[in-house]
C-alpha cells in the first residue's frame, strides 16, 4: 500500500510517499508531486522508516503507574478539570500544546479552552521558536501572514539568511537555494555568529555579535535611505510611517555594535542596494531572543521601505521550525490569539463565541509558555494537559519547569512515548497516535496546507489527540464536540476562517467548508493567500497599509565576571527536538554521537580545556557536562551546545538546564541564543564505553550519553571513584574479561549463543579502543575473544573518521582519502567515487567544505 503524506519534522513541509511493507515497516521516499520538496528528502525524512516501530511506545492509558481503560482515564481528566475550575476558576487550568500536533488536534483544544472553559491559557512549544515572527507580522501587517513562497527563492537575485543554519535545519530549502545559485548566479549572504556549513558556502558571511541584528538592519535601512534606494511610491501608497521614525534610525556605529569589519558591513550594504530582488529568510537565531520581535520588524522594515515585498523574488521570509507551527497559529494555538487569526477585541471575541455557539469566551490573552509554568510553580495553575511536547527538556531553565510540574496537583500528558522527562510528572498518561497513524492537515512555512495521512493502524489503544480532547469536552457537559472524524473538524475550521471575514483577514479557506470526506481524503496541497498575499491586496490593517515599526538595539551587558562567555543553543543536522523519534534511528545517530560544546581554539586554551576532553558548562540557571570540540568556526568567548539530549539519553549534555528565562517583552519568546555562561575542565578519574544489544540501565556516573547503533546501543561513560560497580551494567552471559583494579582497567565481553551481546571498556589512563569495529561485532560470532578484549581485529582496519554521510555510512577520512587519491574537485565527483552525497543530499555542504578552493562546487 502506497500513501502520500507529509514529513513530521521541520516547517519545510515535505511531501512523503510511504509504502507499507509489513504491519510496522515501510519504505519512505519523497513525493515528486509535492511543491515543497519535489521529491527530495533530507536525512531525517529519508530515514523515517527506522523510527516507526513500537519501541518505547505508550500503548495504553495509565493512571499513576497502573494501566487503565480509556473511559476511566477520560472520566478522571474531565472530573479533575471540572472540579478545579469550579473551585478556582477557569484560569486555574491550562493546556500546553505542540507544533507536532495536527491542525485538527489544535483546533479542538483551542475551541474547548477559549470558547467553553473560558480561558486563553492554551499555549504551545511554538512559543519557543516562532512567536517573535508572529508578533512582528501582526505589528507590521495587521495579521500573522508570511508574505513569501518557496518560489521566491528561485526568482531572487540575493538571498540573505539571518540566524538560520539552513543547510542543517531546513536542508530541502537549502538545496533549493543551491539550485538557484547554480542556475541564475543568486548571491548569498549569511548572518550568523557561527561559521556553520551554511555560512561556509556564502558569498559573504557576517559573524555578528549575538543579538546585534537590530543594529545591523536599522543600519541597513539608514544606508538605503542615504543612497536613495527607498521606494517612495510604495511607501506613500502602502506603508504608514510613524512620526519621528527616520530621525532615530541608526545613531550608533553599526560595525562596532555588530563587532564586524566596516568593509564587510559595507559589502553587505552594497549587495543589498544592487539586488532589488531580495529574499531575507530568518529563523531561530532571530526569534529566540529577548529582542526577537524587534529583530524581525527591523528586517520587515527594510523590505517595506525598499518595496521588496509582494513581488517575485522579494520579501521577508520567516521559516518555521516545526511541521505544524503555522497550523497552530491559524487555529489559535497560541495564548495571544483567537482562531482564524483573530485577536481579543470585543467584536472578535463575540464573533468567535457566536460561531462556536459556546457558553462563554475567554476575556483576553492567556499565559504564554514560560509564564504558564511560573503560574504552576506558584500554585495558580492547578491542572495542566500537555500534548505532544516535552517541556521538562525544552523550556529555558528546565530545572524550574520540573519544579512547576512537580508542584502542579494534576498533570495529564498525551504522548506516543511511554517514558519522557515530562511524563515522569504525570498523574495520567494518554497514548496518542503517532506519525504514520494520524489523519489530518499541517501548514508549512509558505502557508501550504498538506494532508498527513495514516498508513498504519494505531498500536494498542492509541487514539488521535482531537478524539481525546473532544471526549473530555463531552464529559464536562459541553455540546459541539461530536466529531466523527478529522474531516469534520477541518470543515468547521474552514468555515470559521470565512465567518464574517469579508476580506478583512488574508486567512480564508472557507471554500473548503463543504468538501466531502472523499475530497478531504484526496485533498492536494494548497496555499492559502496565494503565492504572494500582498501582491494584489492591501494589508490587514484598518487603512490597508503596512506599518514601519520603531525598533531599538539593546546590547547585552558583557560585564559579568562570573559568566564572561556567551552560550548559544541549537540543532544538529540529523536529530530532532528531544530525540524520541530520531534517536531510534541508527543511521541518524552516527553524525554526532555525543553532545558537544563548540569552542574557539583561543578560548579552549584560555579556559584550560582540551579538545576531545570534557567541560562543565555553567550558567546562573544550572550546569551540565559536554564533550569539547575546538573549532575556529566559533566566535571567541562564545559557546554552542545542542538541544537534543534528555534524561532518557544522557546523564549530562542537557542544554535545557542552561538558558536564562529572560524573554521578549512583546512575544514572550525566551532568548536561547545568548546566555551568560562559563566553562571549566572536567577531568574524570576514569572514562569508558558500553556496547550492548539491549538497552541497559542508566549508569550512575558524572557523564554518560547513549545513542543507537545498527545492532544495539553505544553508551559513553566518564566519572570518578571505584570502577568495579560498572560491571553491573553488563547483562548475564558468558564473559571474557580482563580486570585490573590497580591500573583502573576493565575490558569485558559478554557472549550469548556464541554471539557478542555486550562489551564494557573502562580506563583510568584514557586508553580506549575505537568504537566502530566493536559496534559492528554486536550480534556477530566472527571475532575471537582476544580480538574483542583488544578492541580491534587481528588485521587492522582503516579509520574512516567521524561520519559525514549517514545514508552510505561514509566517514571524514574516507572522503579525504578519495579526494586526495582521485584528485576529486566537486561534490558530484565525490559522489560518483564513493556515493557520499548522492542520496538525501544533507551532507553536500560538509563535503563541499572539504574541497579547498572549490566554493562553487556544491552548486552543480
Amino acid at each position: 500500500m502506497m500513501v502520500k503524506t507529509t514529513c513530521p519534522y521541520c516547517g519545510v513541509g515535505c511531501g512523503v510517499v510511504a509504502t507499507l511493507t509489513s504491519a510496522r515497516t515501510a519504505t519512505i521516499a519523497g513525493d515528486p508531486d509535492h511543491p515543497a520538496n519535489r521529491g527530495k528528502l533530507c536525512s531525517k525524512g529519508t530515514h523515517l522508516g527506522e523510527t516507526i516501530g513500537l519501541e518505547g511506545r505508550l500503548l495504553h492509558p495509565m493512571i499513576g503507574s497502573e494501566r487503565a481503560g480509556w473511559h476511566e482515564a477520560l472520566d478522571l481528566v474531565a472530573s479533575r478539570f471540572a472540579a478545579t475550575i469550579a473551585e478556582y476558576g477557569p484560569d486555574s487550568v491550562a493546556f500546553y500544546a505542540s507544533g507536532q500536533m495536527l491542525t485538527e488536534d489544535y483546533y479542538v483544544a483551542n475551541k474547548l479552552m477559549k470558547g467553553f472553559i473560558g480561558t486563553a491559557n492554551i499555549d504551545t512549544n511554538s512559543r519557543l521558536c516562532m512567536a517573535s515572527a508572529v508578533a512582528a507580522h501582526v505589528r507590521a501587517f495587521g495579521e500573522d501572514v508570511v508574505p513569501c513562497s518557496y518560489d521566491d527563492l528561485d526568482a531572487a537575485d540575493l538571498i540573505v539568511l539571518v540566524g538560520s543554519n539552513t543547510a542543517w535545519c531546513h536542508p530541502i530549502v537549502w538545496q533549493r537555494i543551491e539550485a538557484a545559485r547554480s542556475s541564475r548566479g543568486t548571491k548569498l549572504v549569511v548572518i550568523d555568529p557561527r561559521r556553520t556549513e551554511t555560512a561556509e558556502r556564502a558569498d559573504l558571511h557576517l559573524a555578528i555579535a549575538p543579538d546585534s541584528d537590530v543594529a545591523l538592519f536599522a543600519g541597513l535601512l539608514a544606508e538605503m535611505r542615504s543612497v536613495w534606494r527607498l521606494d517612495g511610491r510604495y511607501l506613500a501608497e502602502h506603508v504608514a510611517v510613524p512620526e519621528g521614525f527616520w530621525k532615530g534610525l541608526a545613531a550608533s556605529d553599526v560595525a562596532k555594535a555588530c563587532d564586524i569589519a566596516p568593509a564587510d558591513l559595507q559589502a553587505f550594504y552594497n549587495l543589498f542596494a544592487e539586488h532589488p530582488r531580495t529574499v531575507t529568510l530568518f529563523s531561530q537565531g532571530v526569534n529566540q531572543s529577548i529582542s526577537g520581535t524587534d529583530k524581525a520588524n527591523a528586517i520587515i522594515n527594510v523590505h517595506l521601505a525598499t518595496g521588496r515585498i509582494g513581488k517575485p523574488g522579494a520579501g521577508p521570509f520567516s521559516i518555521t521550525g516545526q511541521p505544524n507551527a503555522m497550523g497552530g497559529r491559524e487555529v489559535g494555538g497560541l495564548a495571544s490569539m483567537l482562531a482564524a487569526h483573530m485577536g481579543f477585541s470585543d467584536a472578535e471575541r463575540d464573533r468567535a463565541q457566536r460561531f462556536w455557539q459556546s457558553p462563554t469566551i475567554c476575556p483576553g490573552p492567556g499565559l504564554k509558555a514560560v509564564d504558564m509554568f511560573d503560574a504552576m510553580a506558584k500554585g495558580r495553575i492547578k491542572a495542566v494537559w500537555i500534548m505532544a511536547t516535552n517541556p521538562a527538556v525544552s523550556l529555558p531553565d528546565a530545572r524550574m519547569a520540573r519544579v512547576a510540574l512537580a508542584n502542579c496537583p494534576f498533570v495529564v500528558v498525551s504522548d506516543c512515548i511511554a517514558a519522557t522527562d515530562t511524563s515522569f510528572y504525570a498523574q495520567v498518561k494518554l497514548p496518542a497516535s503517532g506519525w504514520g497513524e494520524k489523519d489530518g492537515t499541517v501548514t508549512n512555512s509558505e502557508r501550504r496546507v498538506s494532508r498527513q495521512r495514516g498508513f498504519m493502524t494505531p498500536p494498542g489503544e492509541a487514539k488521535p489527540d482531537w478524539w481525546a480532547i473532544a471526549e473530555v469536552a463531552k464529559r464536562m457537559g459541553f455540546a459541539g464536540f461530536d466529531y466523527p472524524d478529522a474531516a469534520s473538524i477541518f470543515r468547521e475550521f474552514a468555515a470559521q476562517t470565512g465567518f464574517e471575514n469579508d476580506g478583512a483577514r488574508v486567512l480564508d479557506i472557507s471554500d473548503k467548508t463543504d468538501i466531502s470526506n472523499e475530497e478531504y481524503d484526496a485533498m492536494a496541497p494548497f496555499q492559502w493567500g496565494g503565492a504572494s498575499p500582498f501582491a494584489t491586496r492591501g494589508y490587514a490593517t484598518p487603512d490597508g497599509k503596512a506599518r514601519l515599526v520603531p525598533v531599538r538595539h539593546v546590547p547585552r551587558d558583557d560585564g559579568n565576571r562570573a559568566f564572561p562567555l556567551r552560550l548559544n543553543t541549537g540543532r544538529y543536522r540529523d536529530q530532532w527536538h528531544s530525540m524520541t523519534r530520531t534517536g531510534l534511528s541508527p543511521k541518524l545517530s552516527q553524525h554526532r554521537r555525543e553532545p558537544l560544546v563548540e569552542v574557539h581554539p583561543d578560548t579552549v586554551q584560555r579556559l584550560g580545556l582540551t579538545d576531545g576532553g570534557l567541560a562543565r558548562v555553567q550558567t546562573a540557571q544550572g550546569s551540565s557536562i559536554f564533550r569539547v570540540a575546538s573549532t575556529p568556526d566559533q566566535r571567541r568567548r562564545e559557546l554552542f551546545v545542542p538541544i537534543h539530549w534528555t534524561d532518557q539519553t544522557s546523564g549530562a549534555g542537557r542544554a535545557g538546564l542552561l538558558p536564562a528565562r529572560d524573554r521578549d517583552p512583546v512575544s514572550g519568546q525566551p532568548g536561547f541564543k545568548n546566555t551568560p555562561a562559563t566553562a571549566t575542565p572536567y577531568k574524570p578519574g576514569w572514562s569508558g564505553f558500553l556496547l550492548s544489544r539491549d538497552l541497559q540501565a542508566k549508569p550512575d556516573c558524572a557523564y554518560w550519553t547513549r545513542i543507537r547503533t545498527a545492532s544495539g546501543w553505544l553508551t559513553e561513560l566518564a566519572g570518578d571513584g571505584d570502577i568495579a560497580p560498572l560491571t553491573a551494567l553488563l547483562p548475564e552471559g558468558e564473559r571474557a574479561e580482563m580486570i585490573d583494579p590497580k591500573r583502573g582497567v576493565i575490558r569485558s565481553a559478554v557472549m550469548a549463543d556464541g554471539m557478542l551481546r555486550a562489551a564494557l571498556f573502562v580506563s583510568r589512563s584514557g586508553g580506549l579502543p575505537p568504537r566502530d569495529w566493536l559496534i559492528a561485532q554486536l550480534g556477530q560470532a566472527d571475532a575471537a575473544p582476544f580480538e574483542l578484549l583488544a578492541g580491534r581485529p587481528a588485521t587492522p582496519m582503516p579509520d574512516r573518521g567521524r561520519i559525514i554521510c549517514v545514508c552510505f555510512d561514509v566517514g571524514l577520512n574516507t572522503v579525504l582519502d578519495a579526494i586526495a587519491a582521485q584528485r576529486l574537485v566537486s561534490v558530484e565527483a565525490v559522489g560518483a567515487a564513493i556515493n557520499a552525497g548522492t542520496n538525501c543530499g544533507s551532507c553536500r555542504p560538509a563535503i563541499a567544505a572539504l574541497l579547498p578552493g572549490q566554493k562553487e562546487a556544491a552548486y552543480g
